[in-house]
């Protein structure tokens, strides 16, 4: 894919912000039709549109992949499948920030395991202390039903990680992601295909909507990382990518109107300074990659 002249002169780290923003945005536009569609109706129309638009704008050339390949791209897929619809079902329970907050505990983790310090053992201890902040509200305004979901869902996002890793970074990395894309329909869109096709056949303008959403989740976010990439250290723009959970709660906040409460910023401080401290000390990998992989969410 040729990368547009217009993007290499803007700074790097404005192109990373740009694309966390553009898919916490996605994700609160999402979230605004899901009285329509429910969370699974939106999340098929989300992953069916995405799966189309990576498609159309990577061109994955899957001839000669070879076993393994397929291996890592099917897996890839499963994980993107879950996390996506997770992420769906938990903010349709628990505000998008909190559940974002959550979330984020997946690719720490990963972050984490890499190394052996006694300084990582520190962040992890904050990040766990956020999750005890959310834990802490007797007052049932954080349901344990919407921790649980999001909290899979960065199990999964743990998972997409790890898969994504084990197919490379090679000259048609796009293309695998497009085709577990494609996976990750082909396991959501059936079992909210019936929740979509009642609310399109009401309002048809739904399906401009989530074209809309799967753009700004998947085709700009990923083109814009692309380019971002390229020319950031991969330190900086995993401190960068930590900045997910308070992008979620703005994007929540603008367009949702939900406001946090003080529990609730205090978590997302805690797990915001642990992703950002974790990746801002962590030794530098042998091989060259994110700390922490940009969220396909």
């Amino acid at each position: 894919m040729t990368r547009p002249a217009a993007l290499e002169r803007v700074p790097a780290p404005l192109l990373a912000v740009a694309a966390i923003v553009s898919v916490q945005f996605g994700a609160a536009l999402a979230r605004t039709h899901f009285d329509a569609l429910g969370p699974l109706g939106a999340a098929a129309l989300r992953l069916g549109f995405g799966a189309l638009v990576l498609l159309l704008v990577f061109r994955p050339r899957v001839g000669g992949w070879p076993r393994r390949t397929w291996l890592g791209v099917v897996l890839l897929g499963a994980a993107l499948a879950g996390m996506n619809l997770l992420i769906y079902l938990a903010i349709d329970v628990v505000p998008l920030g909190v559940a974002v907050t959550l979330e984020f505990l997946g690719p720490l983790t990963v972050a984490l395991v890499q190394t052996r310090r006694f300084v990582d053992a520190a962040w992890a201890v904050l990040a766990l202390a956020g999750v005890v902040v959310l834990g802490l509200d007797s007052s049932g305004a954080t349901p344990l039903l919407g921790v649980l979901l999001a909290l899979g869902a960065g199990a999964f996002w743990a998972g997409y990680i790890v898969a994504n890793a084990s197919l490379g970074r090679g000259d048609d990395s796009l293309g695998g992601l497009a085709v577990a894309m494609t996976v990750a329909a082909v396991i959501v869109v059936p079992l909210g295909v019936g929740d979509a096709a009642s609310a399109v056949s009401a309002d048809p303008s739904l399906l401009l909507v989530f074209l809309i959403v799967a753009v700004l989740t998947s085709a700009l976010p990923y083109s814009l990382e692309m380019v971002a990439l390229r020319r950031l250290p991969t330190r900086v723009f995993g401190v960068l990518s930590s900045l997910g959970p308070a992008t979620a709660a703005l994007a929540g906040l603008v367009v949702l109107g939900q406001a946090l409460g003080a529990r609730e910023l205090v978590a997302l401080a805690l797990v915001t300074a642990a992703s950002v401290g974790v990746t801002a000390t962590a030794c530098r990998p042998r091989r060259d990659g994110p700390l922490v992989e940009p969220p396909p969410t």
